[in-house]
C-alpha cells in the first residue's frame, strides 16, 4: 500500500448517496475558523459590504470549479480555465458593444465555442491519448489566440443588462450565488441521482472496470470536458457582468484557485466521486481568505502564495495516508531502537 494511496475505493463503497463527506465537514469547519480569524485580525473583511463584494467572486469560482471537479473525476486536469474565461469576458463585453440587445447574441457565440473547445479537448485526451496538461494548454493558448484576435487585448464596458443580471441583489443575495446554487444543484443531482452520473464516477474510479463492464469510457471522458467548458463559460458571463470593465485576460488568476476548490473540497486528484457542493464552499473559502490577506496589505505575490498552501494542504489531508505514514514512523523508531540496542 502506497503513501499517496487515495481513500477512493473506501469512498465509493459507501450507499448514502448525500452523505456529508469528509471533505465537506473540513472544509466547513475551516470556513468558519477563517471567518473568526478574519473577524479579529481583518474586521474590515468580513463588514457587510466586503462579504457582499466577495460573495459575486465567490459564485464564479465556484461555478468554475464545478467544471474543473468533472474533469478531475475522469482523473484529468483542465487548465484551458484561462483562456475560456478570457474569450468568453471578451465575448460578452466586446460583442454587444454596450447594446442590451445584442447580448443574447454574444452569450450564445460564447457557449458555441465553449462547447466546441470542450469537444476538442475531450477528443485530443480520451480519443488520442495526449496528456490532458499538454492538450488542455495547448487549447488554451488557442482561445487566448482567438481572444487578441476578437479584441486586440482591449478590454471592453460590460452591457447594463448583465450587470445588473450578476451583481443586483435579490433577497439581498447577489444574483450571482443563485446561478451557483443552481449549477451545484444540477451538477450534484447529475452525479448522485442519474443512472449516467453513477457511470460517470464509476468510470472516473476504474476505467478498465468500466470497459469491461461495456460502458463508454471515451464518451464519458469527453463529457466531462463538455460539461466543464459551459460551466466554465457561464462562470466568464457572469464575471464580464460582475466587472463593468474587465480587462481581455480576466481569466489568468483562475487556474490555480479552480484546481484547489476541488483539492479542498475533497475530490480525489485520482478520479472517482466527487463533491460538488463541497467544491463551491471551498470556493467561498479561498475568496475569503483571499479577501482577509488583502485587507492585511501584502504584496499579490503574498495572495497567491495563500493560495498555493491552500492547495498544498488539501492535498496533504486527502491523498497522503496518514496512518500508514504513521505506522512507517514508529516502525523506523523501532527498528532503530532495536539496533542502538543490539550495537549496545
Amino acid at each position: 500500500m502506497s503513501v499517496l494511496e487515495a481513500p477512493r475505493s473506501a469512498i465509493l463503497t459507501r450507499s448514502a448517496r448525500f452523505q456529508v463527506s469528509r471533505g465537506m465537514s473540513t472544509i466547513l469547519g475551516a470556513l468558519v475558523m477563517l471567518f473568526i480569524i478574519s473577524a479579529i485580525f481583518a474586521p474590515s473583511s468580513v463588514s457587510k459590504g466586503a462579504v457582499l463584494g466577495m460573495l459575486p467572486f465567490a459564485a464564479v469560482l465556484a461555478i468554475i470549479g464545478l467544471g474543473q471537479t468533472l474533469v478531475v473525476q475522469q482523473g484529468g486536469i483542465d487548465l484551458s480555465v484561462a483562456g475560456s474565461v478570457s474569450l468568453t469576458v471578451v465575448f460578452v463585453t466586446k460583442l454587444p458593444d454596450q447594446k442590451d440587445n445584442r447580448l443574447l447574441y454574444a452569450v450564445a457565440v460564447a457557449f458555441i465555442v465553449s462547447l466546441i473547445a470542450g469537444l476538442l479537448n475531450g477528443i485530443l485526451v480520451s480519443r488520442l491519448g495526449i496528456n490532458p496538461i499538454v492538450a488542455t494548454l495547448g487549447m488554451s493558448s488557442l482561445l487566448y489566440a482567438v481572444m487578441m484576435i476578437v479584441s486586440l487585448g482591449i478590454s471592453h464596458r460590460t452591457t447594463v443588462l448583465l450587470n445588473n443580471i450578476s451583481s443586483n441583489l435579490t433577497l439581498g443575495i447577489p444574483n450571482s450565488i443563485y446561478f451557483a446554487i443552481g449549477a451545484v444543484i444540477v451538477t450534484t443531482l447529475f452525479l448522485k441521482m442519474s443512472v449516467a452520473g453513477r457511470r460517470f464516477e464509476g468510470i472516473g474510479a476504474n476505467a478498465r472496470a468500466g470497459r469491461t463492464a461495456g460502458l463508454a469510457v471515451k464518451r464519458h471522458q469527453t463529457s466531462a470536458y463538455i460539461l466543464a467548458q459551459l460551466l466554465y463559460c457561464l462562470g466568464g458571463v457572469l464575471l464580464g457582468g460582475i466587472l463593468t470593465q474587465p480587462t481581455a485576460y480576466q481569466g489568468d488568476s483562475l487556474v490555480l484557485p479552480s484546481v484547489a476548490t476541488v483539492v479542498l473540497g475533497g475530490t480525489s486528484l485520482l478520479g472517482g466521486r466527487g463533491f460538488p457542493a463541497a467544491s463551491a464552499v471551498a470556493a467561498i473559502f479561498l475568496s475569503q481568505l483571499d479577501q482577509f490577506v488583502l485587507s492585511l496589505k501584502v504584496p499579490y505575490a503574498v495572495r497567491t502564495l495563500v493560495t498555493a498552501m491552500a492547495l498544498l494542504v488539501g492535498i496533504a489531508l486527502y491523498s497522503v495516508n496518514w496512518g500508514l505514514v504513521k505506522k512507517k514512523i514508529l516502525s523506523a523508531l523501532r527498528e532503530k531502537k532495536v539496533g542502538e540496542i543490539s550495537h549496545g
